[in-house]
């Protein structure tokens, strides 16, 4: 029988590979309805499906471990105890991923004082002596033992399961130099951290791989123990029961009694209705039209298949397409005469309204929009009413009517910002994402790939109805708090943020044509001079090319390591510049920032109108901590420190016909909700007394008058004030102010002395979060951290580093939030107008006549858009351009 002929079995160790995917995927990014992670499920399932579609296995079978307990534990009850806990976000995972595999027709098997590698050693035994093609699937080296002719390993790299790396006997041969059923051998006398098997000292893989090939196995090694001469052959002779034990363990046994063989692994149909069932729960909507997909290839049922994966639940009510009075009688009826909320979708096209679909829970219309436009009054008015409505994405709905200048009132509810502040980790999902996710239902979707539609669109109307069940079950998992933030601060605030965008920012283009081309003169300036110092020209782009000229041309001391080598990012170069300074260095980072500055230049101007007005994209759900962020493109990454970055802002003018620009800035926001939080009567001090904040605190902590602190006192206290809030650690703010660990430790030691209630609060932050779950803002907004207790280090403390700042950062939103709702608000009646948006700061142009009312209103809005134990100052400045005003 030839090699194609061949039946074909695939064999994966189930926990292995699972444990691989929950390392490699986030866990706070898969999780289903009741909070059960899912994150090892869906990598392991997504790796699989890529295995069938590329081993294509006529037999399946995933083993796994029944527990840690087994034979070896028995004769060894050290094996493998060096292991840690299973972390708590795994727990749960593998009975939910065994269930999805019976779903999918495929066999699990697992053995009671046995591992699952001695299941996929029997089955690979057995398979090949059977005549099956077989491929073993394991994260574990130990499987190297099972390659041969007919048995080959497919093994994940370094970054989970998305890559296998294949071992058959040669690739073995060339990686180790040995025969795959040698494998155990060197591993004996080596060791194996993972299975906390000691091996002999002094033994390295080079030296136990020589042995081997030089007496054939550890028996032979051990029968010639006497003739290796040196350190190394007294540490084998003294510890060669090590090597003897660890064998013995770490050999796979190939006879286990199993309740299947390979030929009683025949890959069985998909249970189409099964697997609908678990990947509902599982919230995997991806993955189930993957596996409906193979589904529907082997069986070759498309219709039975389409038909069992029809969503199931409540269904639709018809749509009715209406116009003129009877739409106006209807509106009244289905609204309760305007008290009922309604779901709102505007269908568009090219940015231009096509329709709308309008729906209750129990009837849906579709409302035609074109030319008989004079007819949609009745829409119109209740459009712009304040009866209640329900949206997706309410913004980008809100600037559509907008270009039919058409109002939008009412906005009760949107399902963007509601899914994102339940879990703001998230982005903003498509709403097909959020009916799977939240209802179990799936929309039909259209295939990019296909030119014409084989699926008719669904009406807008019926996706009106889905936004309404939708926002249901939102505005039940919102608690008071939440939906407080919602209702008060994130709806009111989407209508203010239209209008922004939809007004724009009038730029000098002349300004951003001339900093462009003296940046581009300036860069190739600058990478001639580079070039220069090594003798050639480099990509400087390339971290590859940059490694080599630093750390091997120049020899220069090596960076942190990464993935590619050593990290040639800005953070790292500049560190080296200052520890071992170098002309092309130097170069090398001027010419990033003329570059990077050039970038952001060309940017902005690209994206300016026929009326040099550029419309930045302000995202609500843009970060987890409630801060908004700016795109398309992005107007608050425009540098403030640097010479070039004020030039970039003098192009930013008032539009013709407006008298000034005025900025406005909260001064020191975060100390201050810092002080208001700790109760810290220090720093409660600090701010009332109206001195310099960085100055008194340095007075107290250098024991000085506050006039003889000096800037570089003020600069320690400022850095540490600051970095505290965000988890700074002695040794961060030791390599930050470029000071010994010790001095910094002993700055933080005396800041705490001196500011006890900060320390005190800071270490309740997380202890809280830790209990609740997650942090919580002045106004109620929550910020969930399901990483808090996880037994993973790194993940642990990143989330506690989070949640340190989280209350801080987003009260710090919140407060301008309301800030800009105030002043949006009191606007109304003038001409100036609120255009950007830009961390703690506000940018408006103001009218002629109108500076002292705007000046007015903006400062009583932002210092009165919370209650503090300490005031809030805003810095208000004006002049003719953004930058003169920020002054």
């Amino acid at each position: 029988m030839s090699d194609s002929e061949k039946p074909t079995l695939l064999v994966i160790d189930g926990h292995s590979l699972a444990f691989r995917a929950f390392y490699a995927l986030p866990v706070d990014s898969f999780q289903n309805r009741e909070g059960q992670h899912t994150n090892a499920i869906h990598g392991f399932i997504s790796m699989m499906l890529n295995l069938l579609k590329a081993e294509k296995p006529t037999h399946l079978a995933v083993a796994f471990d029944i527990s840690r307990y087994s034979f070896r534990t028995r004769e060894y009850p050290e094996y493998k105890g060096t292991r840690g806990e299973t972390p708590p976000e795994f727990v749960g995972q593998v009975p939910l991923l065994e269930e999805a595999l019976k779903a999918m027709g495929i066999t699990t098997i697992s053995k009671e004082d046995y591992e699952a590698d001695d299941i996929l050693a029997t089955l690979a035994f057995r398979g090949s002596r059977e005549g099956f093609t077989v491929y073993v699937c394991s994260g574990d080296r130990d499987a190297i033992q099972m390659i041969n002719d007919d048995v080959t390993l497919l093994y994940p790299n370094a970054r989970g399961v998305s890559e296998l790396k294949r071992y058959d006997r040669d690739s073995v041969f060339e990686r180790y130099g040995i025969e795959p059923h040698q494998y155990p051998d060197v591993a004996a006398l080596v060791g194996e951290t993972s299975d906390n098997l000691i091996g002999i000292d002094k033994v390295g893989e080079k030296t136990a791989v020589k042995w081997i090939n030089q007496y054939g196995s550890l028996s032979g090694v051990l029968e010639h123990a006497d003739e290796i001469k040196g350190v190394v052959g007294e540490k084998l002779r003294e510890q060669s029961d090590r090597a003897i034990r660890n064998r013995k363990l770490n050999h796979l046994l190939t006879d286990v009694d199993l309740p299947f063989g390979p030929a009683d692994l025949l890959r069985r149909p998909i249970d189409v209705a099964a697997v609908r069932e678990v990947f509902d729960k599982l919230q995997f909507r991806t993955l189930l039209e993957r596996v409906l997909k193979i589904a529907q290839e082997e069986s070759g049922d498309t219709e039975t298949v389409e038909a069992i994966a029809a969503p199931a639940g409540p269904v639709a009510p018809p749509v009715r397409t209406m116009v003129d009075e009877e739409l106006a009688k209807w509106l009244g009826t289905v609204s309760a005469n305007g008290t009922a909320p309604l779901a709102v979708r505007v269908e568009s096209l090219n940015g231009k309204i096509e329709g709308f679909g309008i729906s209750s829970l129990t009837e849906s219309a579709y409302v035609p929009w074109g030319a008989h436009r004079p007819d949609y009054a009745a829409l119109e008015a209740w459009l712009e009413s304040d009866a209640p409505k329900y949206l997706h994405t309410a913004k980008n709905q809100l600037k559509l009517l907008a270009s039919e200048n058409i109002a939008l009132g009412g906005i009760a509810f949107d399902t963007t910002l509601a899914a994102w502040l339940l879990k703001p980790s998230s982005k903003g999902d498509d709403l097909a994402s959020q009916v799977y996710d939240f209802l179990g239902d799936t929309l039909p979707q259209p295939d990019p790939n296909q030119l014409l539609q084989e699926a008719e669109a669904l009406s807008p109307a019926t996706e009106a109805w889905y936004i309404l069940r939708v926002s249901e079950y939102l505005a039940e998992k919102l608690e008071p708090g939440t939906r407080s933030v919602l209702d008060d601060i994130e709806i009111p605030l989407v209508p203010v943020l239209a209008n922004m965008e939809l007004t724009g920012t009038y730029i000098n283009r002349d300004i951003l044509g001339r900093l462009s081309t003296e940046l581009g003169e300036s860069s190739t300036d600058l990478a001639a001079r580079a070039y220069a110092e090594i003798g050639r020209e480099v990509n400087l782009g390339s971290p590859k090319q940059l490694q080599q000229v630093l750390f091997e041309e120049l020899n220069m001391p090596k960076t942190r390591a990464n993935k590619t080598g050593y990290s040639t990012d800005a953070a790292a170069l500049a560190d080296l510049q200052e520890q071992a300074p170098h002309p092309f260095l130097d170069l090398l980072l001027k010419h990033r920032d003329a570059t990077k500055l050039k970038q952001i230049i060309d940017t902005v101007d690209k994206a300016a109108d026929s009326s040099s007005r550029v419309h930045t994209t302000y995202d609500q759900t843009g970060s987890s901590t409630g801060r908004i962020s700016s795109n398309d493109p992005n107007l608050q990454n425009i540098p403030i420190r640097t010479e070039v970055g004020r030039e970039i802002r003098t192009a930013f003018e008032p539009s013709p016909g407006f008298e000034t620009m005025l900025t406005a800035d909260y001064s020191q926001i975060e100390m201050r909700i810092m002080a208001h939080l700790s109760g810290d009567e220090g720093l409660i001090e600090a701010f009332h007394s109206g001195e310099d904040l960085h100055r008194f605190v340095g007075a107290r902590i250098f024991h000085v008058d506050t006039a003889d602190v000096t800037p570089l006192m003020r600069t320690k206290v400022k850095a540490m004030s600051y970095g505290l809030a965000y988890g700074l650690s002695a040794f961060g703010l030791s390599k930050q102010l470029r000071i010994d660990t010790a001095e910094a430790k002993q700055l933080m030691t005396d800041y705490f002395e001196r500011f006890g209630a900060v320390r005190e609060y800071l270490r309740s932050v997380v202890v809280q979060a830790k209990e609740d779950g997650y942090t919580t803002t002045i106004f109620g907004r929550r910020r969930p951290f399901g990483d808090l207790n996880s037994s993973n280090r790194v993940l642990r403390e990143n989330a506690e580093r989070q949640a340190l700042n989280a209350p801080i950062q987003g009260s710090a939103a919140d407060i301008l939030k309301r800030a800009m709702l105030g002043v949006a608000a009191d606007l109304e009646p003038l001409n100036s107008r609120m255009l950007l948006q830009v961390h703690d700061e506000l940018v408006l142009e103001v009218a002629t006549g109108e500076l002292d009312a705007v000046s007015e209103i903006v400062r009583k809005r932002m210092t009165g858009a919370a209650e503090l134990a300490v005031p809030l100052e805003v810095q208000v400045g004006t002049g003719p351009n953004w930058d003169a005003a920020a002054h």
